[in-house]
C-alpha cells in the first residue's frame, strides 16, 4: 500500500512539472486572498460574512457552471448574462400580478424559455458555421432588447412569493444542516467505494485506498467547518443562524453536471469535440448535436442563475441580467481552471472561480475600494489565470500529454 501511495505522488508531482496544474493555483490563490484581506479588515472571516459570501456569489456560481461546458468545447457564449434575465423577467412575470401562476409553473417556463435560446443559438452555431462570438454577441444584444420589452413597462417588478424567495433567503436548521452534511458525506463515501470495487472486478488501476480514505476526510472536513461557521449567530437583534438553501442547491447541481461531465457518454464526447472536433467527427461523434446540447446546457443553467439573482433580490427590474453578470460568469469558469482552448475543465472550477471573484469583491467591499478598483483586481486575476492557461498548455505539449 505504501508503494501504491509513493506511487501515485510520484506521478501526480510529475503532472504537476508538465504542466498539470488542476486546481492547485486557485486554492492557493484562494489561501493568499483570505491571508491577505483578513490581515487588512478582521471581519473577512468572520461568520456572518463567510455566511454572506455563499449568497453573494451564489447566481454567478451557477451560470457559471453553465459556461465551462462551452469552453471545453472551444467556444464562448457572451448572451448568458442576459439570457438569465429574460429568465428572470419570465419568472417575475408569471409568478406575481393578479393571476400568479403556481411558482413550479414559472420556473419551468423560465428555464424552457432560456433553454430554447440556447438551443437555436446553438443550431446557428453547429448548422451555419458561423463563430459562436458573433452568434452570442448577437444574443447579448437582442436578448438584452427582450429583457426591456418584458420589464420596461413594469419598471421593477417584485417577486413575493414565499418559495421563489426562499430559493436565495432561506436558512436550513443547525440541525438539518448537520444531517444534510452527514447524508451528502455518507453518499459520496458510496460513490467511492463503489466505484473503487467495480474497478478492481475489472482489473482496472485504482487509487490507494488511504488516498480515497484522505478525499472522503477532506471533503467531510471542509463540510464540517462550512456548516460550524453558517450555524454561528449572525443576528444582532435576532438569531440568525443555519446554512444557506442556495449553498445545498448549488452543491446538487454540482453534483449532477459533474456526473454528466465526467461520467456519461454525452460528457467523453464534449471533451473529445473541446480537444479536436474532426477528429470526433471522424471517430463517429455528432459533433453538431454536441455543440446544440452544450449551448442549450449553458442557457439552462443561465436561466436557473437567474432565477437565484431575482430571487435574492426579491426583485427584477430592467437592468436584470446586466452589469457585471456575464464577465464575471466567464471569468469565474477560466480562473477556476477551464481553459480557454477547449477540451479541458471541471464543473467545480466555475465554483472555485466564483468564489475567488466573490471574495475579492467582498474583501475589497470591506476595505470600501472604489468599483475601479475592484475591477482592476479582477481583471489583473483573470490575466493571470490565462497566462497559467498558457503556461501549462506550453508545458503540456512540451512533455508531449496535450
Amino acid at each position: 500500500m505504501a508503494v501504491a501511495i509513493r506511487e501515485y505522488l510520484r506521478g501526480y508531482l510529475g503532472r504537476v512539472r508538465s504542466g498539470e496544474l488542476g486546481t492547485l493555483p486557485i486554492i492557493l490563490g484562494l489561501v493568499v486572498i483570505s491571508i491577505v484581506f483578513q490581515n487588512l479588515n478582521q471581519n473577512f472571516l468572520t461568520a456572518q460574512n463567510l455566511a454572506n459570501l455563499l449568497v453573494q456569489g451564489s447566481g454567478v456560481a451557477v451560470i457559471a457552471m453553465g459556461v465551462v461546458f462551452v469552453l471545453i468545447l472551444g467556444e464562448i457564449d457572451l448572451s448568458v448574462g442576459y439570457v438569465s434575465g429574460v429568465g428572470a423577467a419570465i419568472l417575475a412575470l408569471t409568478v406575481t400580478g393578479q393571476h400568479p401562476w403556481p411558482w413550479e409553473l414559472s420556473v419551468l417556463a423560465a428555464v424552457a424559455a432560456c433553454a430554447l435560446i440556447g438551443a437555436l443559438q446553438g443550431t446557428i452555431v453547429a448548422l451555419m458555421r458561423i463563430p459562436s462570438f458573433v452568434v452570442t454577441l448577437a444574443g447579448l444584444l437582442g436578448w438584452n432588447g427582450v429583457v426591456l420589452l418584458l420589464v420596461a413597462d413594469r419598471g421593477t417588478i417584485p417577486i413575493d412569493n414565499p418559495v421563489i424567495v426562499g430559493v436565495a433567503n432561506s436558512l436550513l436548521t443547525p440541525d438539518q444542516g448537520w444531517l444534510v452534511l452527514i447524508v451528502g458525506v455518507a453518499l459520496y463515501v458510496s460513490f467511492l467505494m463503489g466505484q473503487y470495487i467495480v474497478r478492481r472486478r475489472r482489473h482496472l488501476s485504482v487509487d490507494p485506498l488511504p488516498l480515497l480514505a484522505f478525499r472522503a476526510v477532506l471533503v467531510a472536513g471542509l463540510g464540517a467547518v462550512v456548516v460550524y461557521v453558517c450555524n454561528e449567530n449572525r443576528g444582532l437583534l435576532v438569531p440568525i443562524q443555519g446554512v444557506p438553501v442556495i449553498t445545498v442547491l448549488i452543491v446538487i447541481m454540482l453534483v449532477i453536471l459533474t456526473v454528466l461531465a465526467g461520467r456519461t457518454k454525452f460528457g467523453r464526447h464534449v471533451y473529445a469535440v473541446g480537444g479536436n472536433a474532426e477528429a470526433a467527427r471522424r471517430a463517429g461523434i455528432n459533433v453538431a448535436g454536441v455543440r446544440i446540447a452544450v449551448f442549450t446546457i449553458a442557457s439552462t443553467m443561465a436561466a436557473l442563475g437567474g432565477i437565484v439573482l431575482a430571487s435574492r433580490l426579491r426583485s427584477v427590474d430592467t437592468g436584470v441580467g446586466g452589469g457585471n453578470i456575464l464577465l464575471y460568469s466567464i471569468a469565474s469558469a477560466v480562473i477556476g481552471g477551464t481553459s480557454l482552448f477547449g477540451g479541458r475543465g471541471k464543473v467545480v472550477h466555475a465554483l472555485l472561480g466564483a468564489t475567488v471573484i466573490q471574495a475579492i469583491d467582498n474583501g475589497m467591499g470591506l476595505l470600501s475600494l472604489s468599483a475601479g478598483a475592484k475591477f482592476a483586481v479582477t481583471g489583473l486575476v483573470l490575466f493571470l489565470a490565462a497566462a497559467v492557461d498558457a503556461l501549462s498548455r506550453r508545458g503540456r505539449t512540451a512533455a508531449g500529454i496535450g
